[in-house]
Formats: C-alpha cells, structure tokens, sequence
C-alpha cells in the first residue's frame, strides 16, 4: 500500500497570534480571536465554496509549519499535566508529530470575494498567523458533537484563577483602536488562560512578559494569580 502523500496547501490563515506563545491550547476558547482564511489564487474561486456560508462551523485541517522541521517523539508531555508527565504522541494534541497535521474547528462569520480573492471571517482561533491550510470540511453537529464522550486529562475545557487588569494607558490605547472594537477583551482572555510555560508558573515573584497580538506589542507582569498590563503599543 502507498504510505507516502504530497499535499498541496489551498491558502493560509491571517491571524493575531504572530508567534506560539498564547495561542489558546483548544479552538473555541477565545471566541473575540478573529482570523481569515486567504486562498491560493488555484482554489481562490467561488465554485470552491458555493454553499459553504450555509455551516456555522467549519473544520480546518493544518500544517504545524513552525515546528515541522523540528522533529518528533513518540512520548511528549502535554501542558495540561504541568510538562511533568509523558503521554503517547497519539494520546495528545502535541505539535511534535510523525506528520506535523492538526485540526481545527472553528465559527464561520462570512464570506468574502474581492476580485479575484476569496477569504473567509473565522472566529475563536487558534492557529499562528501565517499557518498552510490543508483542507476543509465542514462540521456537523448530529456526528461532530458526541456529549458522553471521555477525554482522559482534558475532559473539561482548561481553567485559571488568573485576574486581569490594565492601566490607564493600556485602556485607552484600546478604546483608541477602532478595527479592533473588542480588543482589550481579547487581550483579557488571552491572559486569563495563562500563557505562561508551567515551569514558570510555580513562581511566585514578579515575573514580567510580552507579546505580540495584531500589529501591537503587549507588556504585562504577573503576581500570583494576577496579569497587570501597563503598556500597549504599535509595532514600529
């Protein structure tokens, strides 16, 4: 049997995560996470998504192009254990993967055709800005959604005690940022799932962060189970 495939990517994602750290580890947990899909001009038609403005909800299947080239393990350890406790790579959603594939499921907004350029609005994201799309199908809730089903260590959606306040400045660069009308929620919830790696949540001092979001650059501290943010600004 053929165990050997090429895929040729049908578009890539525009999204506000402009690098790994804190992107939700599950779709859906930020809904304010607005992204496009913008095709290749060879499946940039209409006839591709006639009637795909019908489903709510679409799954998108990935490439982990950031970390492809990276290698794999048969063990990995998942954030959701703390990085303490090793899993079969097939038992888990690690990006470290004999075929560095993942799956998304996502909220359809609209539809988009520009000329010749076809996107499509999503929401709750996931995905690095940049990634190749593979694929996509849409989601059927009557066999997509299965109520009594076990998921061993991620059962439930992940949770925080963390808090989440701003300064003067960063609320009113927010309130200042018309395209973004939701982006101190955005950033908020970001902050609430706690991006940090788990080695560095067992400290208790001040600990100070950055990152990128959109065009802009977040700064924030943690204490204990609090995010601070005191400054945004553009990127130069």
């Amino acid at each position: 049997m053929q165990n050997t495939f090429e895929f040729e990517a049908i578009g890539y994602i525009r999204s506000p995560y402009k690098q790994k750290f804190a992107i939700p580890r599950q779709p859906g947990l930020i809904p304010e996470a607005k992204a496009q899909l913008v095709f290749h001009d060879s499946f940039s038609a209409e006839p591709f998504i006639r009637g795909i403005e019908e489903f709510s909800h679409l799954w998108l299947l990935f490439v982990f192009h950031e970390t492809a080239d990276k290698g794999w393990s048969p063990m990995v350890r998942p954030p959701r254990l703390g990085g303490n406790i090793r899993k079969g790579v097939f038992a888990t959603r690690a990006t470290f993967r004999p075929n560095p594939i993942g799956l998304s499921v996502v909220q359809l907004e609209g539809v988009r055709i520009t000329g010749k350029q076809v996107e499509l609005d999503l929401a709750g994201i996931d995905l690095v800005d940049g990634t190749p799309i593979i694929d996509i199908k849409p989601y059927l809730p009557y066999s997509d959604a299965i109520p009594d089903a076990k998921a061993s260590f991620a059962d439930s959606a992940p949770e925080t005690g963390m808090t989440v306040s701003f300064s003067e400045q960063a609320e009113l660069f927010c309130q200042s940022q018309p395209q973004y009308p939701q982006l101190q929620l955005f950033i908020e919830k970001v902050l609430k799932q706690d991006p940090r790696p788990p080695y560095k949540k067992k400290h208790s001092g001040e600990q100070s962060y950055g990152m990128t979001l959109y065009t802009f650059n977040i700064q924030w501290t943690v204490t204990g189970e609090h995010h601070y943010v005191y400054a945004i600004t553009p990127l130069p």
